[in-house]
């Protein structure tokens, strides 16, 4: 791994956030170049405003963001329209005012003709053809690994369209950046393909709050345990919890299609297939993503994925060993600079990340910043909260668009 980019901090009371001393801005290094690069990039990927002191916006809409500067208009491509990813993409686009010439909906021959709102308009949906998809500039694929296998490459060749992947056909293909933009954008400005994989919601939510505070204190192991929104198997998924709770308040009982188990009044700690190693695969893709968007390759990852009776948003609770003493009013400092975080830590108040709370919000909210026990100076707990349809796919493809073109 690269050396770290901050110094040891001075280490303050683990009881107490309180403020950044004189002493610790110094070994921080968080000078006013600093902290104006910090607060730059943040506006550049957007600053939502966030929940001050109260529980007031215990169910925010969906907050509207300036895009980035992307001068031209372009043509636009989203195949796999009418799953639930596909329905966010065309939202988000449309919600942070990306600029389109054209926007054309893909999806199979069964939806062709079916009209769709969009910012520019009721939209026909088409069937999706190779040709048609290669006319456009860039293409977000929603769709499964099988397809993205057999097309992504097809699409995006011979300088063709730039194509940006929501499935896990190609995240772990060396050749092919996985990108979170506000973490290493650089990579998928710098690779000689046209073909960029988005990572699992999962992995994406936790680094948002993970790679702000391995930039001060280096992670040298990391444990996760997932608390995962029924919409993390989609639209049927969400459906199937919908209807199961009714059926049980209405003195019936559900079933289970889509999930191993009945979801409503349960948790399942079983996402993805078991490996020979007893690990899910929804859990070893967390290692591994986690290792290759943050390039470090023999990071220990441990982690533990739930499904539980919620529709929307994922939740994880987080601890890390870290390499030097952290500092926790330094940890508060760099979340709250954090491009893409909204910091909810109010205690008193009872203000802290939920799944009510962060469901249609872009920022990953982050809060229960605490010094671990278990791990002493060297270790800090937190619970991060995410709308996976969002910043787990939606919105951060489109974000990937804006980063690179």
């Amino acid at each position: 791994p690269p050396a770290p980019r901050f110094p040891a901090p001075a280490v303050t009371n683990p009881a107490s956030r309180g403020a950044i001393s004189p002493s610790s801005l110094e070994s921080l290094r968080l000078d006013s170049h600093e902290v104006s690069a910090a607060a730059g990039t943040k506006q550049a990927f957007g600053k939502l405003h966030r929940p001050s002191g109260s529980l007031s916006a215990i169910a925010p809409q969906r907050r509207v963001r300036e895009t980035t500067m992307i001068e031209k208009p372009i043509k636009v491509g989203v195949v796999g329209v009418t799953g639930a990813v596909g329905k966010e993409i065309v939202q988000v686009l449309g919600d942070r005012g990306f600029p389109m010439s054209q926007l054309r909906l893909f999806a199979s021959a069964r939806s062709a003709g079916q009209k769709m709102d969009s910012s520019l308009g009721a939209l026909a949906i088409e069937e999706f053809t190779l040709e048609a998809a290669r006319e456009c500039d860039v293409v977000f694929l929603a769709v499964s690994g099988d397809f993205a296998l057999e097309w992504a490459e097809k699409i995006s060749e011979n300088d063709g369209p730039l194509v940006i992947d929501n499935s896990s056909a190609f995240r772990y293909d060396p050749s092919v950046p996985l990108i979170v933009p506000e973490i290493n954008a650089d990579a998928a400005r710098k690779s000689k393909r046209r073909l960029i994989a988005n990572p699992n919601c999962t992995t994406a939510i936790a680094l948002m709050a993970l790679a702000p505070l391995h930039k001060l204190f280096g992670i040298k192991r990391c444990i996760i345990s997932t608390y995962q929104a029924a919409s993390g198997a989609g639209a049927p998924g969400m459906s199937e919890l919908e209807e199961g709770v009714k059926a049980i308040s209405n003195g019936g009982k559900a079933e289970n299609k889509v999930f191993a188990h009945v979801l409503p009044f349960n948790v399942i700690p079983h996402i993805d297939k078991f490996l020979d190693d007893q690990y899910t695969k929804e859990e070893r893709k967390v290692t591994w993503e986690t290792r290759k968007i943050m390039d470090l390759p023999d990071l220990p990852v441990s982690c533990t994925c739930v499904r539980i009776p919620t529709l929307r948003a994922h939740a994880e609770a987080i601890t890390i060993e870290t390499e030097r003493p952290v500092d926790i009013a330094a940890a508060f400092a760099a979340l709250e600079a954090a491009p893409g975080v909204a910091l909810m830590d109010d205690t008193a108040n009872n203000v802290y990340p939920m799944p009510l709370t962060a469901t249609s919000k872009y920022d990953v909210e982050v809060g229960r910043v605490r010094k671990n026990d278990v791990f002493g100076d060297c270790g800090l707990d937190l619970f991060v909260c995410g709308d996976q349809l969002l910043r787990g796919a939606a919105l951060n493809a489109v974000l990937i668009a804006e980063a690179v073109l």
